[in-house]
This record gives structure tokens, C-alpha cells and sequence, in this order.
């Protein structure tokens, strides 16, 4: 069901797509037509939220159904006694998924109107209030207890400040505001807090805004799949490569109990410094975080001053996740996707320069898993052709759990090496809507089946090293 436009690329990359998903493998294995549809229906996709809200519960310091039972009351109170369910996974034992309700279309509109960013907006329809630093345009005379109507910008167009804006807006929802106009453009106000408190939103799904934080962490379920997939032990040694905010990484050390070591790095001071506050919330003693370029992370000799940081020597981990750097073209919403051809077409280059670092850091017989949040050839299958080429010592591995969809023609993969890739491909499904009595009415497998297809568009290859070669 679908209330938005299709997501709107720049045209050179329009035309790229067109010719990833319209490749002769895919073209002689599916029909022409098909895979048109295909394309046109991940195109629909992009531009909506996931069908479910998921949460990883951090099961270091509570147990799933405590944690469920709380969320549900939380959930009850917001929603005003609106009964949703929460819903445990059965492969993946330490998230739960709440149904989004939505689209509603009867929603009124009303005069007041309030024009925020386009991130923000895609926030908004994931369930967020409206802060301030999201406000760009409000109507002229909106006072504080308003009732107004919110829209994004999605093109970027309107001018902060500005009391009317006719160019493309798509609405999000209604919401009551907490602050005046003038208090919010005022060159001494707030520079944040809550701008709007969403009452009636387009998409319906809890804000979590100081909700339980130390026992749930926000994650899409693909990126939980990944941390499972790894599969670290108690006492070994990890390195996720690429790893902030740390979803990822605060999720490896739960699973290993908090023994061991997580070696966690992002170039960016500002990113490491959001994972180490990540570690002390969810009460993680195991990870240490690093400011560091993963491309320069191997190190050619051993260093005098026994630092424990990088870079590493070569065959010091057991597993290692490269989470890579990507062109994002699987994250939803997202209704106008800006980057360029050359900007797209830049990832595959750096992914190739992080995978060799990690190749070598790797133990033999240590395990390997490489992941993005996009939907090329370029940067997924065609990587794992190159991958296995390059390294013969890297063999692909069965994936458990494997509830995404097996990996997209192409790249001159063979079939049983495209089912042991996982590729979560947004338009598995049909886009539908949830209302509370289809809600009602629905088998919980049937719900679950939906939330591993209803989910952002992602990536997922494992490989062992066989030897040191």
C-alpha cells in the first residue's frame, strides 16, 4: 500500500540501477518483465518505513521476557491502551519486533503547518517526537500547545526560517508544539529538545526516547543477523572494523558474555566516542574502542611500546566483521537519495582496501563476515567474486540463521555459492498496510515471516580462512 512517491535518484544513477537489475543473468533466470516488477517494487519499498519496529534486548543485564513485559506496558501507555503484541523471533532469541500501524490515510490536516529535514522526517516515520535542530519552517503565528500538521522537505528546498513553503513536502503526521515559533528561530532559544510531540502520526510506531535505555538497543533486524552470524565465543578475540554508533559491537560482547576482547574502530573521533558511551550504558567491560583508519590497521612489525591499539600485527583476531562503509541504498525511509554516480561508485574501491586489512589480521580458520546496508552488485556479490579470486584461502560459509533471501544474479556467482550469501531485498513483499484489525487478525508466524522480508535492504557473506597463504 503505497502512500509515497518511489525513491527519486539523481539520473546517472538512475541509470546505473536500471542496468544492475535489469543484468542478463538476472534478465535469462527471471524474464524481463519480472525483474522489471522486482525493481519497481524495491524502488516503492525504499521510499516507506519497515513493517516492524525491531529491538535487540540486552541480554547481559535483563532476561527477553522481563524486558517484553515492560516494553508492552510502555507501549500500551503511549499508544493509549491500543493493544499491539510484541513479538519474540524465533531464530533470533534476543530481539523483539512491534508491528507498525499504518499507513493512516484518514488523518486531518490541519492550517499550522511545520516543515522539517528530510532526516528528520525519515526519523518521524520510525516512530521519533520532532526536535528542534529537525525544525527548518513553521506557520506564522504557531504558539506553543498548537495543533499542527508536519511534513518533510524531501528535496531540501525550503529556507530555514521561512513561514510558508510551497515546493514538494509529504506529509508525516499531526503533533502538538512545545515551543512557540519565535522560540524556536530566536538566535538565544533552544538549540534542542522537543519541538513537536507527535500525537497523530502517518506510521504509527513507539518513540523510544529514554525508553528502558540500558536493556534495549535500536537496531534493524538484518544488523542483529549479522552479529549471530559471526557467532563469537566466550574469549576470543574480535574486531569489528568499521563499527559505529556500536550496535554491532555492544551486540558481539553480549553474545560472548562480556569474555574475551571486542576491538572496535571508526576514523571518527566523534563515532568512537558514541561507542564507548554506548559500552558503559549497556554495562560492557569487554570492548575497547579506537580512533582509527581501518584501510592503515595492519601493522608490518612489531611495535616497541606493547600498546594495545592499532595497528595489529597479522593473524591477531579469531573473527573480524566489516560492517563496510556503503552507498546506503538500503536504508528505509528514504524518499530522495542524493549522492552521485561517482560517490556511489566511490565505496567499492575503499570496501576492496578494508577487506585485504582484514584478511591478513585474520587467524587461519578464523571466520570473516562482510556486510553493507545497500543494494549494488558492485559493492555486494561482485565483492565476494573478487574476494574469492584474490584470497584462494577464503572459502564461503553457510550462514545460520539464513532468513533473508539468497544473493542477487550477476556477479558470475554460481547458484550454490549465491544460497550460502544473504540478501534482504525489501521487495520480497508486497507493501502493505497494518491496521489494528488486520493486526488482530494475523498468526504470529505469519507476522514473523513478514518482518524477515518488511525490513531495510542489506548484505550479508561469511568466509573462513583456511590457511596463512
Amino acid at each position: 500500500m503505497s502512500v509515497f512517491p518511489k525513491i527519486s535518484f539523481q539520473r546517472e544513477v538512475e541509470e546505473y540501477l536500471t542496468k544492475v537489475f535489469r543484468n542478463n543473468e538476472l534478465i535469462t533466470a527471471l524474464g524481463t518483465q519480472e525483474a522489471e516488477s522486482k525493481y519497481e517494487c524495491l524502488l516503492s519499498h525504499l521510499s516507506h518505513p519497515p513493517g516492524f519496529t525491531t529491538v535487540r534486548v540486552n541480554t547481559h543485564l535483563a532476561s527477553v521476557k522481563h524486558v517484553k513485559k515492560l516494553l508492552f506496558e510502555e507501549i500500551q501507555k503511549q499508544f493509549k491502551g491500543l493493544c499491539v503484541p510484541v513479538l519474540e523471533h524465533p531464530k533470533l532469541q534476543d530481539i523483539l519486533l512491534i508491528p507498525v500501524i499504518g499507513p493512516r490515510r484518514d488523518l486531518k490536516k490541519h492550517a499550522p503547518e511545520v516543515i522539517v529535514g528530510a532526516q528528520c522526517g525519515y526519523a518521524v516515520l520510525r516512530g521519533a517526537h520532532v526536535y528542534v535542530p529537525g525544525i527548518i519552517s513553521t506557520s506564522r503565528f504557531m504558539k506553543a500547545g498548537d495543533l499542527v500538521s508536519v511534513y518533510s522537505d524531501i528535496e531540501g528546498k525550503c529556507k530555514r526560517g521561512a513561514k510558508e513553503f510551497e515546493g514538494v513536502k509529504v506529509f508525516l503526521g499531526n503533533g502538538i508544539s512545545e515551543l512557540s515559533r519565535s522560540e524556536i528561530f530566536s538566535s538565544s532559544g533552544p538549540l534542542n529538545g522537543m519541538g513537536i510531540r507527535m500525537i497523530e502520526p502517518v506510521y504509527l510506531s513507539p518513540s523510544f526516547d529514554n525508553v528502558l535505555p540500558s536493556h534495549l538497543f535500536l537496531q534493524n533486524l538484518p544488523s542483529v543477523v549479522v552479529s549471530h552470524i559471526l557467532n563469537p565465543q566466550p574469549g576470543e578475540r574480535i574486531l569489528d572494523m568499521c563499527a559505529a554508533p556500536g550496535g554491532k559491537t555492544t551486540h558481539l560482547a553480549t553474545l560472548m558474555h562480556d569474555q574475551g576482547e571486542v576491538i572496535a574502530m571508526d576514523k571518527i573521533a566523534n563515532k568512537v566516542k558514541k561507542i564507548k558511551q554506548n559500552a558503559e550504558l549497556l554495562q560492557l567491560n569487554c570492548i575497547k574502542a579506537f580512533c582509527y583508519d581501518g584501510t592503515k590497521a595492519l601493522a608490518v612489525e612489531k611495535r616497541e611500546d606493547e600498546q594495545e591499539g592499532p595497528p595489529f600485527l597479522p593473524e591477531s583476531f579469531d573473527r573480524i566483521l566489516l560492517d563496510a562503509p556503503c552507498s546506503g541504498m538500503g536504508q528505509r525511509p528514504n524518499m530522495v537519495y542524493s549522492s552521485t554516480l561517482k560517490e556511489v561508485t566511490s565505496y567499492q574501491p575503499l570496501q576492496r582496501k578494508l577487506f585485504t586489512v582484514a584478511m591478513k589480521l585474520l587467524k587461519p580458520g578464523g571466520v570473516l563476515v562482510y556486510s553493507t546496508c545497500t543494494i549494488t552488485l558492485s559493492e555486494n556479490e561482485e565483492q565476494v567474486a573478487w574476494a574469492l579470486k584474490t584470497f584462494p584461502c577464503l572459502q564461503l560459509q553457510p550462514q545460520e540463521p539464513h532468513i533473508g533471501g539468497e544473493g542477487m544474479r550477476g556477479a558470475g556467482l554460481s547458484l550454490d555459492q549465491l544460497k550460502l550469501l544473504q540478501r534482504f531485498d525489501p521487495s520480497a513483499v508486497t507493501l502493505q498496510g497494518m491496521d489494528i484489525n488486520s493486526l488482530q487478525d494475523s498468526r504470529e508466524d505469519d507476522l514473523i515471516s513478514l518482518a524477515n522480508k518488511d525490513c531495510i535492504g542489506f548484505f550479508i557473506a561469511k568466509f573462513i580462512k583456511t590457511n596463512s597463504k
